[in-house]
C-alpha cells in the first residue's frame, strides 16, 4: 500500500518541479513575502481536486472530447502568452523588479491571479488530470497514489513559497530580477507556442 504513495509522491514531484507559471508565480509571492500562505494553500488544494478528478476518471471524459481538449489549449495559449507579455514587461522596466518594496498586490488581486494561473493553464490539466490520473489506475491503490502526489504537491509549493526568501539576497538586485522574468517570459511563450503547434 505503500508503495501506490511513494509512486505517487515521486510522480507528482517529478512532474510539478518545473519552472512554469504557476511556480514562477509562488516563488515570485515567496520572494516579495506577499500572502505566500495563500497561494501555496490555493495551489496546493487545486492540486489536489485535479488530481482527485483525474483519478476518478475525468481524464477519460475530457480526452474522448476532442473539442474540448483543442478549446483547452487555445485559452490556455492565449492566456500564457499574455504572463509571458507582463513578464517581459517586468524585465525591461528594472525599477518595478525589486523583492520587497512597490504597491503591494491585495490578497484578492494575488488569489485572481493565482487561479488563473493554475486553472488556465493546460500543463496543469496533463500533469494532474490525465498524466497522473492514468498512472493512478495502473496501481491496485489508486487513492493512495493520490494522496501521495497530493502530498508531493503541497510539499513543493511550501518549500518554494516559504524558502524563496533565502534567494532573497540573490534576487535583491535589479539585474537578477531581470534575468528571471525574461526566463519566465521565454519559458511561458514557448509553452504557448507548443500547444499551438
Amino acid at each position: 500500500m505503500l508503495t501506490s504513495a511513494f509512486a505517487g509522491f515521486a510522480a507528482s514531484l517529478v512532474l510539478i518541479v518545473a519552472i512554469g507559471a504557476q511556480n514562477a508565480f509562488v516563488l515570485r509571492q515567496g520572494l516579495r513575502r506577499e500572502h505566500v500562505i495563500a497561494v501555496v494553500l490555493v495551489c496546493a488544494v487545486s492540486d489536489l481536486a485535479l488530481i482527485t478528478a483525474g483519478i476518478a476518471g475525468l481524464g477519460a471524459v475530457v480526452t474522448a472530447r476532442p473539442t474540448a481538449v483543442t478549446a483547452i489549449r487555445w485559452v490556455g495559449a492565449a492566456f500564457l502568452l499574455t504572463y509571458a507579455a507582463l513578464a517581459a514587461k517586468r524585465a525591461w522596466r528594472p525599477g518595478t523588479l525589486t523583492a520587497a518594496g512597490g504597491t503591494p498586490a491585495t490578497l484578492r488581486a494575488t488569489l485572481l491571479t493565482c487561479l488563473a494561473l493554475t486553472y488556465l493553464n493546460p500543463h496543469v490539466y496533463l500533469d494532474t488530470v490525465l498524466l497522473l490520473g492514468s498512472v493512478a489506475q495502473q496501481h491496485p491503490h489508486r487513492w493512495l497514489f493520490g494522496i501521495g502526489a497530493a502530498a508531493a504537491s503541497a510539499v513543493w509549493f511550501s518549500a518554494l513559497g516559504l524558502g524563496a526568501h533565502r534567494l532573497a539576497p540573490v534576487l535583491s538586485r535589479p539585474v537578477a530580477w531581470r534575468v528571471l522574468d525574461g526566463l519566465i517570459a521565454a519559458v511561458m511563450a514557448g509553452i504557448a507556442v507548443l500547444l499551438l503547434g
